[in-house]
């Protein structure tokens, strides 16, 4: 499984976006920061009202230099027909990565091999590749994608202020903290 601060390996999987079927590649990212949201599969009751409001926020992602990812292990004709019939699904324009061998969900460790099914994950990943943030919990609670932009942007602010780390909660615009030995124990 990757961790925190390790460069992710090489990837290419098919994913379904503007009606089209297509190859992405992790290096097709470089560059841009990327957000993979792991569900366990489409049809389902939770996923769909995660991915809604990930496509609600999709602009917001997108304003941040981030392009998002959904992964599941269904196909990508499994994705079309539930966008197709899904009224929340159908909004998506983000691309839905396909992976029905589960080689993606073992890698990013989500995969629950004896369901076939993936765990709820979330991971962002710097420009240079380099894995920034893992989330990962049971299937039956639902994540919060705005807190999901909230830690893209924490993640970002530290890339481009060296030295200064995010407070539990920091938003844009707040207040950073400068770790020092003289903070300790006045906090």
């Amino acid at each position: 499984m990757l961790k925190v601060n390790e460069k992710v390996p090489e990837f290419e999987a098919e994913a379904y976006q503007d009606d089209k079927i297509k190859k992405i590649r992790l290096s097709d990212y470089r560059g841009r920061w990327l957000v993979l949201v792991f569900y366990p599969g489409d049809f389902t009751f939770v996923c769909p009202t995660e991915l809604q409001e990930l496509e609600e926020l999709y602009d917001e992602f997108k304003k941040e230099g981030a392009e998002v990812l959904s992964v599941s292990k269904d196909t990508v004709f499994v994705h079309k027909a539930w966008h197709d019939n899904s009224p929340a699904i159908s909004k998506i324009e983000y691309p839905m990565v396909a992976d029905p061998s589960g080689r993606l969900c073992r890698e990013f460790g989500t995969l629950v091999e004896d369901e076939g099914l993936s765990l709820r994950g979330s991971f962002i990943i710097d420009p240079d590749g380099v894995l920034k943030a893992i989330e990962i919990h049971d299937n039956s609670i639902g994540r919060s994608m705005r807190e999901l932009l909230r830690k893209l942007q924490a993640a970002k602010f530290v890339r481009e202020h060296k030295g200064l780390a995010c407070p539990a909660s920091w938003q844009p615009g707040k207040e950073a903290l400068e770790p020092k030995l003289d903070l300790v124990g006045k906090i």
